[in-house]
């Protein structure tokens, strides 16, 4: 077989864009996927907190894994990957990473680095390390659609890698073969997905050993090449001898949904007299901070009182 569209192009392309999703195809076949990597989305996520190493890596591997599974979904709207536990042992409370349809990314994790625990983190480099910290706690996956009701699918914890697991659910719940390979290093998170469609009997007949070749040339994949490679380099190493196929990328970026409506709806929330002493309790301003982008929304008494008024208004009229 002849390659397809492995070009010097595809490769600049991914310089002039750090943070990408890449399509790709096996020509005539049932076989599709997507290259992941997030460097500038992926140092903002992290810096936004304390977070140990171990939990970096878990992040970026969540954000990664969210922009490679909405893109197996026809929808406008958002997709999440979530960690939570009630365990009060665990060491990792929750962790949550998103993409929505316009490639924007975002995420956050809660932790317990007290007394011993400091220590624990401190011991622990790895993403697995990280998600084993949730205990017995739950991985789910939500799909919000901008139009339409939302799903959420809880996923088998049949591992604490959080690849094998998300490709074990899409097997189970989709019924389709799935590979899912994610790394993270200082500066990158990236990320490989390949999936085989429903096949037809032609298809079945012309590459009988279709999956399973492509399952083992994947399987060949270094961590280091996942954060390191642009995808076009990637898709070469694994596949050169398969036609792939590579559409255009499709930019990703790290982007909050904060704003000050939200902040004030949440002061509306509490009613005037709550607010108004929450204020009080802290010194003369209420601050309320995003986790997810560090931005904060600061509301004095006088804040408080003009936005109680003008809701009032706004109902009146």
């Amino acid at each position: 077989m002849t390659t397809q569209n492995f070009s010097l192009d595809a490769d600049i392309a991914h310089d002039d864009c750090p943070d990408y999703r890449q399509r790709f195809f096996i020509e005539g076949s049932a076989v599709r996927g997507d290259v992941v990597q997030l460097s500038d989305a992926y140092q903002t996520v992290i810096a936004q907190k304390a977070y140990p190493a171990a939990i970096k890596a878990l992040l970026g591997e969540m954000l990664v894994a969210a922009s490679l599974l909405i893109g197996t979904l026809k929808i406008d709207g958002k997709l999440s990957v979530q960690l939570q536990t009630s365990d009060p042992d665990a060491s990792l409370n929750w962790a949550m990473a998103e993409c929505d349809h316009t490639g924007a990314v975002r995420a956050l994790a809660g932790f317990d680095a007290q007394g011993d625990k400091a220590a624990l983190w401190q011991s622990l480099g790895g993403s697995d390390e990280a998600f084993a910290q949730l205990g017995a706690g739950v991985l789910f996956i939500s799909i919000h659609p901008d139009k339409g009701e939302a799903y959420q699918g809880i996923v088998e914890r049949v591992s604490d890698n959080l690849g094998e697991c998300l490709a074990h659910y899409q097997k189970q719940s989709a019924q389709i073969p799935t590979i899912i390979k994610l790394a993270t290093n200082d500066t990158t998170a990236g990320g490989v997905l390949v999936q085989l469609l429903p096949q037809t009997d032609a298809d079945k007949e012309a590459d009988p050993d279709l999956w399973d070749r492509l399952s083992i040339l994947t399987d060949t994949l270094k961590p280091a090449e996942i954060t390191d490679l642009p995808a076009a380099q990637i898709l070469y190493r694994l596949y050169h001898e398969e036609e792939v196929v590579l559409p255009a990328l499709t930019p990703l970026r790290f982007a909050c949904t904060c704003s000050v409506a939200k902040s004030e709806g949440a002061i509306l929330q509490l009613g005037l007299d709550e607010a108004k002493q929450a204020v009080a309790a802290h010194g003369g301003v209420l601050t309320l901070d995003c986790g997810f982008c560090g931005t904060e929304y600061r509301f004095d008494d006088k804040a408080v009182e003009l936005l109680f008024a003008e809701t009032k208004t706004s109902l009146q009229s």
